[in-house]
């Protein structure tokens, strides 16, 4: 059994759309919620799906290990950060080689970095007059945005939208095509 730790920080929109994706599933189960938010709403998501969770604290992220001991120690094999949004420590990235995927609301390598997540993101790929947008689920390394790409998809941007309407169809494309990619990934079908 693979154990997956969803790292969030806040609504868990995409955390739900996984924990959907492996309800029963024979060989995948999302163990742990980390989060660094105590409002996060995807603590609320875990707690009506009765999975654990583990606020952590930054100070103990980033000078410690990153938790890799007590994630270990859980029997998390793989850490998805859907919505996270503290840059991974080395420590952990060690800890998990190959083994952290991330979600980006762009195209990378373009938008990405730090400070480029949410609306952020939505509002730099307008004003630069792209056509398209879309999201890039890679691997994650000791920089911003920036690990080996997994997947990307595409959407086409009118002249209409406006960083809320893209941001509900770069939503759309997280929710159908993260939870499939993660299953491919963990299972080996990748």
């Amino acid at each position: 059994m693979s154990n997956l730790a969803i790292f969030a920080s806040g609504t868990g929109s995409n955390a739900q759309k996984i924990i959907d994706r492996f309800r029963d599933h024979p060989h995948i189960h999302v163990s742990l919620i980390v989060s660094n938010k105590p409002q996060a709403g995807v603590l609320e998501i875990a707690g009506r799906e009765k999975i654990e969770t583990l606020l952590i604290d930054k100070e103990k992220f980033f000078r410690g290990n990153g938790y890799a001991d007590e994630l270990k120690a859980t029997g998390i094999n793989w850490i998805i950060l859907a919505g996270f949004l503290w840059k991974i420590p080395e420590k952990l990235i060690a800890a998990f080689p190959d083994r952290i995927i991330n979600i980006h609301p762009a195209l990378l390598p373009k938008y990405g970095g730090k400070g480029m997540y949410g609306h952020f993101v939505h509002e730099a790929v307008i004003a630069a007059g792209e056509k398209e947008s879309g999201i890039t689920i890679h691997f994650v390394d000791e920089h911003f945005d920036h690990g080996a790409p997994i997947f990307q998809e595409k959407c086409s941007i009118d002249e209409t939208d406006t960083p809320a309407t893209l941001a509900a169809k770069v939503q759309a494309l997280e929710h159908r095509h993260f939870p499939e990619v993660v299953e491919k990934l963990v299972l080996g079908t990748r």
